[in-house]
């Protein structure tokens, strides 16, 4: 075979192309040389070329193009070839010496695919995937393959392959969804495929589960439970992955700027301690199915500000009505370009704590542990079910709780210790597993550095009671963990701010829920045998021991007591049985504290009415603290 005439030959820097879960970018001087059939690379130095290293065929370049100037590590006159290799898609980057240089081999390239009737993407990244961040530095995109976020050049554009034809555009979902086929049947219409991107590092803990690689793509092949789902890799593999380790493909969530559920008074906190000027987030505003923006804007002193995302007559979305887009991602792309009518153009996102999520035990059906492969460190404190270590399991940093011999009804609460380990929520201490098998028994929970909230309102008391949004949202933070298990039929008994943990950046999650049915202690138990904190119980408990959701909602308007009042104890100087006269015969209730509005404390008197039925549920709660949080001047742009 005759050999091909070489069309352009230089000396030139590459990266490493990424298969795999590389921690670090390589770079490696190449030859390279572009024939009419293929792009190579050699090995050598620059005073002569070794043997081939790489060769790409022209008929698989789907897009070449320059990278803007510091996206690639910070080096200049960078372009990337973007091709396929079976159903995947990789990009080499290419480091030119000079911006001449560059842009001859970008045109070089272009012609020998356009020789060959290369059908090239319509989009393309300016900017690059990169290891540091877990995402696309142009748009912020975590799925590696995430299609391109700029138009190609028209005269090179082609229509898209198969296998990426409709990803160009984001569709947010439906507001009402589409029927579902009856049972066992599909009409002829066959199920669609579920592809999700990892968001982290996911290694298996026990035989049946899938390692995650950040940025890779999965097919979700079953996701009936909750918090583990079987998934499937590019190589076939098959496993139950975390559900929260994995974001939708052309969702919102895969993007790095997107904070799902996040509150405007936790966005401020989280924008405020990145601290540079354009960073920003889009998050869930309070009326269902719309976005607001919120922005850093550093002049005078440091400020967030908001800006709802409004959506015209013809579902295009805008914040300048003149700036309009077929899409949330479009909007965002232009407004960091373009300031168009904001205080300040959009810079990054805020750089995300790095730890991944907690899993729903550690792993698919994981809940008994091995006391093995326990680590048991200083005891962090001590209650009525024993004391309380930091410790480790495999390197993770846990919480491990060790009972105290006749403090719990441990058969009972081993029977139910296996479905509470698969409730999971952001606002829950995760429980991860118990010990069984050897005495004393063990629990074992999510570790919150920060201790319990009660000790944290104390000890912060003189800071923070001035601050009825940071209070507030505390209370939003209980309650959206309260919705969970109202909605699961789930009851905590001992709701609390003593039975509330904090972690980083004043996230609080609520602990012990339902482990007080499991209490032998007896400053728990009433004289007819009953488990409950007094102070904390609604009457019908404290008469007819009537525990539900209700009894929950009576114990959560005197947490938002607590809160308001910065920590101190409810009923203060009144003994257990005054508490139950008060309460119950003379139909009294905690007075207002001086750090709560009084739309909170009506709220509070809400919760505690003397019947169960007229109490508000959590769900209705949530909705008026969401709308209480969110109220706030949104500038009005044109």
């Amino acid at each position: 075979m005759a050999k091909q005439k070489e069309i352009k030959v230089d000396y030139m820097m590459k990266r490493a192309v990424s298969r795999g879960a590389m921690k670090i970018e390589n770079y490696k001087s190449r030859w390279f040389v572009l024939d009419s059939d293929n792009l190579k690379y050699y090995g050598g130095s620059l005073e002569r070329r070794t043997r081939e290293k790489g060769s790409i065929p022209i008929s698989n370049i789907r897009a070449v193009e320059a990278v803007d100037e510091g996206m690639l590590d910070d080096k200049k006159f960078a372009f990337q070839v973007v091709y396929a290799d079976k159903s995947n898609f990789y990009t080499l980057y290419v480091v030119a010496l000079n911006d001449d240089q560059r842009k001859q081999w970008i045109e070089e390239i272009k012609k020998a695919a356009k020789a060959k009737d290369v059908p090239f993407l319509q989009k393309y990244h300016p900017g690059v995937w990169t290891k540091t961040l877990n995402r696309y530095n142009c748009c912020d995109q975590i799925d590696r393959n995430a299609p391109g976020c700029v138009l190609a050049t028209e005269k090179e554009r082609g229509p898209p392959p198969e296998s990426i034809r409709n990803q160009g555009r984001i569709k947010l979902p439906p507001s009402i969804p589409s029927p579902t086929p009856p049972e066992g049947r599909n009409n002829g219409i066959q199920k669609e495929k579920k592809f999700y991107v990892a968001a982290y590092d996911y290694k298996p803990a026990e035989d049946g589960d899938l390692e995650l690689i950040t940025g890779d793509e999965y097919e979700i092949l079953d996701d009936t439970r909750d918090h583990w789902w079987l998934a499937k890799n590019r190589k076939g593999d098959k496993g139950y992955v975390p559900s929260n380790y994995v974001k939708k493909k052309f969702d919102l969530e895969s993007y790095e700027w997107y904070y799902k559920g996040v509150t405007r008074e936790r966005s401020e906190a989280t924008l405020k301690a990145d601290g540079k000027d354009g960073c920003f987030m889009v998050r869930d505003s309070s009326t269902p199915g719309m976005y607001t923006i919120s922005i850093f804007c550093g002049e005078g002193g440091g400020m967030v500000r908001h800006y709802h995302i409004k959506k015209s007559s013809d579902d295009k979305f805008y914040l300048a009505e003149k700036h309009q887009f077929a899409t949330i991602p479009e909007l965002v792309y232009y407004h960091k370009h373009n300031s168009g009518g904001i205080a300040t153009r959009l810079r990054n996102p805020p750089i995300r704590n790095k730890n991944a999520p907690v899993t729903a035990g550690f792993g698919s059906s994981k809940w008994e542990i091995n006391r093995d492969e326990l680590e048991i460190f200083e005891m962090l404190g001590a209650g009525c079910f024993g004391t309380v270590h930091k410790g480790t399991w495999k390197g993770r940093v846990v919480a491990v709780k060790m009972t105290k011999e006749n403090t719990m009804s441990e058969e009972s609460f081993i029977e139910e210790a296996r479905t509470m380990t698969q409730l999971s929520h952001d606002n829950l201490v995760q429980l991860y597993g118990v010990v069984t098998k050897t005495k004393p028994l063990i629990i074992v929970t999510e570790f919150m550095p920060y201790g319990s909230l009660l000790t944290y309102l104390k000890r912060h008391r003189a800071r923070i009671l001035s601050k009825v949004a940071t209070l507030t949202d505390m209370c939003l933070q209980v309650c959206s963990a309260m919705v969970y298990l109202e909605q699961r039929g789930f009851i905590h008994r001992d709701l609390a701010a003593r039975n509330c943990l904090v972690g980083e950046n004043q996230v609080i999650k609520v602990a012990d829920f339902g482990l007080a049915r499991y209490v032998l202690d007896n400053e728990y138990i009433s004289s007819q045998g009953a488990k409950f904190p007094v102070k904390w119980a609604p009457p019908e408990v404290l008469s007819y021991t009537r525990f539900s959701t209700k009894s929950d909602v009576w114990a959560y308007g005197v947490l938002m007591w607590e809160i308001f009042s910065g920590g101190q104890m409810p009923y203060d100087n009144m003994r257990n049985a005054d508490v139950v006269d008060y309460v119950c015969h003379l139909n009294k209730r905690l007075e207002k504290p001086n750090a709560s509005p009084e739309k909170l404390y009506s709220l509070m008197i809400e919760c505690w009415h003397k019947d169960p039925d007229p109490r508000p549920s959590f769900k209705e709660i949530h909705k008026k603290l969401s709308g209480l949080l969110e109220v706030g001047n949104y500038p009005s742009i044109s």
